[in-house]
């Protein structure tokens, strides 16, 4: 992989005099210009499949703090949408979909419709991969078949995953069934926005620390790594991404076992573990606390200078350790964008 773009070779491991920064969510609710243009979309999922303001929302961060990155403004949850299951965003509620609890009833899904469905989303792909900044890199993502599996069997978001445990443990088999059709379904769409211009992808697992060692295994990992295969076969050494949320020391044996070329650290991920045992293997990428950029001030601007320090010494793409939350004030990004933009390794 050869670029003049400072994302690309931090992803490459080159050494740089900073690193680069791009911030989780960083088009979105704490921005007075996405809140209009949401409103002037009518609906979340018409932003979704707007091609013209899902481009605009992705460029309005980059206008404001010139980041080295722009990630395609879109939602983990298109893919069950396109496969056919009723998927609705309401208002205090979230995103709410008719669940699907047994293997038997996956049937109604179909492969065939996705790219149908999704097509306006390529589109955005498409017309970023010419509108972002030269500097700037291309970034295509989509949701971990675990974390979108339990979306799709709670019907909605959930605390306890109760629902989707139990299928899960009673019928390992049948559940399966519902992470591969995950897999594919997830490679085909990474594979349109790649081909669109994407120029790297990230695989976003919110949930992939509520499983136990074994079904983290089977459920998270070995589908990241058929998603990094297939991926791979078709376009070989293409940077991938990964981002388990909250799995602690697991982060080890997945970064071993799927071939991702960088991994996201979560807030509470331990600075110096990862420096010692996650950096000699990949690109790191993370992690300040979303809440200290509510905060900002000192304890912000100390935090960063920290988390610099820490992983400078290795290949580090700076980042939030989950996504910008809506209470964010923009000013306590752009101040964020100065203070990484003047850091000296």
């Amino acid at each position: 992989m050869s670029s003049d773009k400072r994302f690309l070779k931090a992803l490459n491991r080159e050494k740089l005099d900073r690193p680069p920064f791009w911030l989780m969510r960083q088009a979105g609710r704490y921005l007075p210009e996405y809140r209009q243009t949401r409103k002037d979309a009518g609906s979340f999922l018409d932003l979704c499949y707007s091609p013209k303001l899902a481009e605009e929302v992705t460029l309005q961060p980059l206008r404001r703090y010139d980041m080295d990155a722009a990630i395609l403004f879109a939602d983990i949850l298109l893919i069950p949408d396109a496969l056919g299951q009723p998927l609705a965003y309401k208002e205090g509620e979230g995103p709410v979909l008719d669940p699907v609890r047994s293997a038997k009833e996956l049937s109604s899904f179909k492969l065939e419709t996705l790219h149908n469905r999704l097509e306006p989303v390529y589109e955005t792909v498409n017309r970023l991969s010419s509108s972002i900044p030269a500097h700037c890199s291309l970034i295509g993502f989509a949701g971990s078949p675990w974390t979108v599996a339990t979306y799709m069997v709670e019907g909605k978001g959930s605390k306890d995953y109760v629902e989707t445990k139990k299928w899960a443990y009673s019928d390992p088999e049948g559940f399966d069934q519902l992470i591969d059709l995950l897999v594919e379904a997830t490679v085909q769409y990474l594979l349109k926005q790649i081909e669109a211009g994407a120029e790297t992808v990230q695989l976003f697992d919110t949930w992939a620390g509520v499983l136990p060692d074994d079904k983290f295994e089977r459920w998270v990992t070995k589908p990241t790594a058929k998603i990094v295969e297939k991926i791979r076969h078709i376009h070989p050494g293409f940077p991938i991404i990964g981002f388990p949320k909250g799995v602690g020391a697991n982060l080890l044996s997945f970064v071993d076992k799927t071939g991702v070329t960088a991994v996201s650290l979560d807030t509470a991920q331990s600075l110096s573990w990862a420096a010692k045992e996650i950096q000699p293997k990949v690109v790191v990428q993370g992690n300040l606390d979303p809440i200290l950029l509510v905060a900002g001030g000192d304890a912000m601007v100390d935090r960063i200078h920290h988390i610099l320090k820490m992983l400078g010494e290795g290949p580090h793409i700076f980042n939030l350790g989950h996504g910008i939350i809506p209470q964010t004030p923009p000013e306590n990004v752009a101040k964020l964008a100065e203070t990484i933009k003047n850091w000296k390794a």
